[in-house]
Formats: C-alpha cells, sequence, structure tokens
C-alpha cells in the first residue's frame, strides 16, 4: 500500500521556488549570481507599517484572533474596496488569510470537487493549478498570445466554457506576462460569464496599484456589477507594501463563500499572525506615499530591462502593462548551441544555460504554461537589472547556430 496521498502526486513543486533555490546553490559554491527569479520587492518595508506592529506588540496584541481577522483589519479591507476600487463589502463579506496562496488554497477546496473545472489564462502563476489539482479539479488552460498582450479573448473563454467549469481565474496585471486587463476588456469578458451564470470569477489583483503609464486599473466586479455576487476578489500587502514575509492576504466576496472559506481555514492554519494583521491595518488605512514612489521606481526599471532585452540577440520582449516581470520570447534562440556544447532545445535549457554561464536566474515559461519564454522579475535594484541584461545579451550573443560548428 502507497504511503502518500494520490493528491500529493498531483502537485508539481513551485518552477519559481526552484530556480531561487538553484540560485542560492550556486551561490554557495562561490559563483556571483543575479537571482531575478523571485517575485518580491526589493525595498524594505515602510517605516509606519514597522512601527504599527512594534506598537502592537508593546499593546499585548500576541493572542489569538478571529480565525477571519480582526475587526480593524477587516474594516479597513472593506474600507479599501470602498475607497480604491468603488465596491460596496460589509467586513463580514472580507477574510484575511496567512498570504494570498492561503486565500486561493480556501476558495479552491471550499468549492472544487472532483471533475470541476477552473479555465486559467496561460501564461499563469504557478500555483493556480497546483492548487487546484490537489482538489481533485481539473485545469483547463486557456491559451493566450503576445499579439494580443497576453490577454484572455472573449472568444476563446467561451469556447473554454463546458457545464462542468466551476471558476475562471483571472490574474491582472498578471504573473507572469504584467498584462492588465482594461475596462473594456473586462467588460467583454463579463458579457461572455454573463451568458453562463454557473461560472464564478476568481480575480487575482495582487498587483493592483502597480500599473504603468496611462493604464487605470479596474476590478471585474467594478467593471461588471452583474458579476458582483459571484466574484471573489483577492488581494494583499506583499506586493503593493513590500511586505512578502509578513504573509498577510486578504479577499472580499459573497458572504456565505467568506463563511465557507473561514471554515476551512479554521481547521488548517486558524488565524493569520495577530502582529501582521495590525501591520496590515497601518498599510491599508495609513499614508501611501511609498506606493507611489515604488511604482515610479518600478517603472523606470520595466522600460531599462525591456530596451535592453529587445538589444539582445534572438530575444523579443513585449512590454507590459504592470507588475514587475516581463515575459520575453526566445523562440528564435531554439537550436542554438550554448558555450558548453549543449542544444538549446527548450526554453527550460535556455535558462539553465544562462543561469549556468551567466550567473543569471531566471524561470523558463513552460513553468508558467507557455513557451518558449522566460519570466524575469525587475524587482531587484536597477544595478543589478542592468549588470543582469549585459550578461543576457553576452549569453544571447554566444549561441551559435548548428550549421557553424
Amino acid at each position: 500500500m502507497p504511503f502518500f496521498s494520490r493528491a500529493l502526486s498531483r502537485v508539481k513543486p513551485a518552477a519559481t521556488l526552484v530556480m531561487s533555490q538553484k540560485a542560492r546553490d550556486l551561490a554557495a559554491r562561490g559563483r556571483e549570481v543575479i537571482a531575478l527569479s523571485a517575485g518580491q520587492p526589493d525595498f524594505d518595508t515602510p517605516d509606519n507599517i514597522k512601527q504599527a506592529a512594534w506598537e502592537a506588540i508593546q499593546r499585548g496584541e500576541t493572542k489569538y484572533t478571529p480565525v477571519p481577522g480582526i475587526p480593524e483589519l477587516r474594516q479597513a479591507i472593506a474600507a479599501k474596496f470602498k475607497r480604491e476600487n468603488g465596491l460596496d463589502y460589509k467586513p463580514s463579506q472580507t477574510i484575511v488569510a496567512n498570504g494570498g496562496k492561503q486565500i486561493i488554497a480556501n476558495a479552491m477546496l471550499a468549492t472544487v470537487d472532483e471533475g470541476d473545472e477552473v479555465l486559467i489564462p496561460a501564461p499563469y502563476w504557478v500555483s493556480y493549478p497546483e492548487m487546484i489539482a490537489l482538489c481533485g479539479g481539473t485545469n483547463v488552460f486557456v491559451d493566450t498570445a503576445e499579439s494580443n498582450g497576453f490577454k484572455l479573448t472573449p472568444e476563446a473563454l467561451d469556447a473554454a466554457i463546458t457545464p462542468r467549469t466551476k471558476w475562471l481565474v483571472l490574474n491582472s496585471p498578471s504573473n507572469p506576462s504584467g498584462a492588465a486587463y482594461t475596462e473594456a476588456e473586462l467588460q467583454a469578458l463579463g458579457e461572455v460569464l454573463l451568458r453562463h451564470p454557473h461560472v464564478w470569477v476568481f480575480v487575482d489583483d495582487i498587483y493592483e496599484h502597480l500599473v504603468y503609464g496611462d493604464f487605470r486599473f479596474t476590478s471585474m466586479a467594478k467593471a461588471v456589477p452583474e458579476l458582483f455576487d459571484r466574484t471573489l476578489t483577492m488581494n494583499g500587502v506583499s506586493k503593493a507594501y513590500a511586505m512578502t514575509g509578513w504573509r498577510l492576504g486578504y479577499a472580499a466576496g459573497p458572504e456565505p463563500l467568506i463563511k465557507a472559506m473561514e471554515k476551512v481555514q479554521g481547521q488548517l492554519t486558524s488565524a493569520p499572525c495577530s502582529i501582521a494583521q495590525w501591520a496590515a491595518r497601518e498599510a491599508l488605512d495609513g499614508p501611501q506615499d511609498y506606493v507611489h514612489s515604488a511604482r515610479a521606481i518600478f517603472e523606470q526599471r520595466r522600460d531599462l530591462v525591456v530596451s535592453m532585452l529587445n538589444q539582445a540577440q534572438g530575444l523579443h520582449c513585449h512590454t507590459p502593462e504592470g507588475a514587475f516581470y516581463v515575459f520575453p520570447s526566445c523562440a528564435k534562440l531554439i537550436g542554438k548551441i550554448s558555450p558548453t556544447g549543449k542544444v538549446i532545445r527548450t526554453d527550460e535549457d535556455f535558462v539553465s544555460e544562462l543561469l549556468e554561464a551567466e550567473g543569471v536566474a531566471v524561470v523558463h515559461g513552460s513553468a508558467f504554461g507557455l513557451g518558449p519564454n522566460f519570466r524575469i522579475s525587475y524587482a531587484a535594484a536597477t544595478d543589478q537589472l542592468e549588470e543582469a541584461c549585459r550578461r543576457i545579451q553576452r549569453f544571447c550573443a554566444s549561441l551559435r547556430d548548428p550549421s557553424a560548428t
């Protein structure tokens, strides 16, 4: 009799974490490595948020809290949705969890049965399909194209929906592509969803504040109010406020769904860290200067990285609307030979040889469901990004055509 569950066999390790560990291992052997594989800001958590955490400790806010979060934070979340997104939620329609990942897991465990289908536009964040597989659900990947900015089209959405479809997962701005949907694009998708009332929408807005140029962020429940009662909107403090290690995510949606998610969370982890909750309350209610300054820096970094990658032989990099990732194509380099003599047959070969030759860690696009591409996180110091892009340019120039051997 096998010891491990069938559910475990359905789940793969996160490629982003695997590549980050490879970078650490290489650095431990004395190599100078620039790791652009992890999606976390290189900035420190703002001082006012740290101060709020310290004050919470001093007040003795170190005990268990209600499973869905302290009332003060749930009120701040409801106020944030009203103020920034034009969405009216009561605090009882919100839930706080140990990071965005737990929000997803709570929702899927509470709603997905074996055979239920979940639509996921590709490229996608690596953890979506694994959580759905863990629940016994069926992942239905819907390909997008760079020519359309890596965005799901209404036609593709309509064609993918079946009677067994339970959720559409929509991440805007997207990890890994940085694609963000305009209000008109969301409304076009909403027209399709309104024709299929059995399909719910899981909206991942974690990169909401990181949009650039003239782009205006809109959330699905605001763009299509008719979907409000079957939309779960997830967000968090990790990306916007440089709080990845605080592990604090939140969501708002129909109260029966929130109650079901609370039931799941109550058995898995109970409440999130009490101190992180008070810090998150300050993040949402306090000054927002950091958000604006960080966004300006990320936009400069995006423009730098896109420009330098498009100067590399054989690469093409689309300019994304948001987040802090680019998703360049290395299709023209497939079939070439690396300095070690290895033939680059896949995007995974490309990133492995890049790490070996130049000490730059990125993540292969096929891990996100679409290749031959690779993901770069530009949430790193500008001088590191410049050096990394120079190394990528050098690596691309070093690749030989098989006919030249």
